[in-house]
């Protein structure tokens, strides 16, 4: 058996980095504290919804503190809803999820299965899903259930009570969610449940109901959702601000070059793997003015490329960028456009070479100072071309090419 040599206020130290509550923290260190006096593990349960297979490093987020007490020796279970997931979760929804099927289901399950595995010891990790207990619920079984929590009380999730204040149809499937979400917390005699800041209730649920079956009631830790590379909407697929756990090393590292100085902090608070001390010391040295920040990112880029792909990916990812942009080198494989001679719209280059998304993206570039010609700054929309003549475009930090006059 694993034995648990780091103190309870080491864990709990560790714990609460990055953290956006624990509830309730006394509590927690008196759990921890007992289990290091017996060297028992806790029990610590993480769900998913695997509506949503595809990982990226917001969810990692999580995670994280789930590897975290993998590695203090703890009993890890990571729950796959998927017998729940046939309902929807409703947190944060304004209107009713469509069910998915059961084939749907186990699809996005394997997928999910494959990618944790990224960030979680799965030889340490005990995969559940919620269909073994909850499938086998029999009518009385569901309604002895609901008779353990209040319409009133569910009424109090912010969601639903905006839909009910708004005359917006609330459907009994959609109540019964969070008692079943709950439940799993009595099955697996979860000490500590792990969650996102949207899922609070759910966790709280899971307490509630750990009383009403007369067990020792679980902890709760919740983490922030963690803003995209715009900086400023959470990373999302759909906002395609997103840096993905199947993306290549390429597209991690550059990607995670792309954030502003001041994410850097947050991600290295939330993303990076080192103890809290070395992290806290990184970030001061940011805010003073210390450490580089272009250093700070080059080493954040790597280590969490590294984590993902290698550390021999990572570092050679870094050397190509350090070539490309540091050093002002052209790389071998930078792409050629050939355009008749003549003053070039470059929004219009731009936008045929899906480089932006919209003129007025481009424009912002060009105000920031982000585009450059022959590695200058380039203030204007429009370029000469002569015939035979060559340039170098650089767009944002990523983008490269070499511009042809026929």
């Amino acid at each position: 058996m694993t034995r648990i040599t780091a103190t309870p206020e080491e864990q709990l130290a560790e714990l609460k980095r990055g953290a956006f509550e624990i509830i309730p923290e006394e509590e927690l260190l008196k759990k921890l504290k007992k289990s290091y006096d017996k060297q028992k593990p806790l029990i610590i349960k993480l769900g998913a919804d695997p509506s949503r297979p595809d990982i990226h490093l917001g969810h990692t987020v999580v995670l994280q503190k789930m590897r975290l007490m993998q590695d203090f020796g703890h009993e890890v279970y990571f729950l796959i809803g998927d017998y729940t997931a046939q309902i929807g979760d409703p947190s944060g929804k304004n209107k009713t999820r469509p069910v998915l099927t059961a084939e749907e289901v186990l699809q996005n399950s394997i997928t999910y299965k494959e990618q944790i595995g990224k960030v979680l010891d799965m030889s340490k990790t005990k995969i559940v899903f919620n269909s073994e207990w909850l499938g086998k619920f029999s009518g009385l079984d569901l309604i002895r259930l609901m008779g353990k929590a209040t319409v009133g009380a569910v009424l109090q999730r912010d969601d639903f009570s905006k839909r009910y204040t708004n005359s917006e149809a609330i459907y009994l499937h959609e109540f019964i969610y969070p008692l079943l979400q709950g439940y799993d917390s009595v099955h697996l005699k979860a000490d500590l449940e792990l969650g996102g800041t949207d899922q609070t209730f759910n966790l709280m649920m899971g307490r509630h109901l750990q009383h009403a079956y007369e067990q020792e009631a679980q902890c709760i830790l919740t983490m922030p959702l963690i803003e995209g590379t715009d900086g400023v909407n959470k990373m999302s697929k759909s906002l395609d601000n997103y840096i993905g756990l199947t993306d290549t090393p390429t597209n991690m590292f550059g990607k995670l070059m792309s954030i502003s100085d001041e994410l850097m902090k947050k991600y290295y608070i939330l993303l990076c793997r080192r103890p809290s001390s070395e992290v806290e010391g990184i970030v001061k040295g940011l805010t003073d003015g210390s450490l580089h920040p272009m250093n700070a990112k080059k080493d954040l880029a790597q280590e969490i490329t590294g984590y993902y792909h290698g550390a021999e990916a990572a570092k050679e990812e870094r050397d190509k960028f350090e070539a490309r942009f540091s050093k002002k080198q052209i790389p071998d494989d930078i792409q050629v456009v050939n355009k008749p001679a003549g003053t070039i719209a470059l929004l219009d280059l731009f936008l045929e070479l899906e480089l932006i998304k919209s003129k007025s993206d481009g424009r912002r570039l060009i105000q920031q100072n982000a585009v450059k010609v022959n590695f200058e700054g380039h203030s204007a929309d429009t370029l000469e071309l002569a015939k035979g003549q060559e340039h170098i475009l650089k767009i944002g930090k990523l983008r490269m090419l070499k511009l042809i006059g026929e």
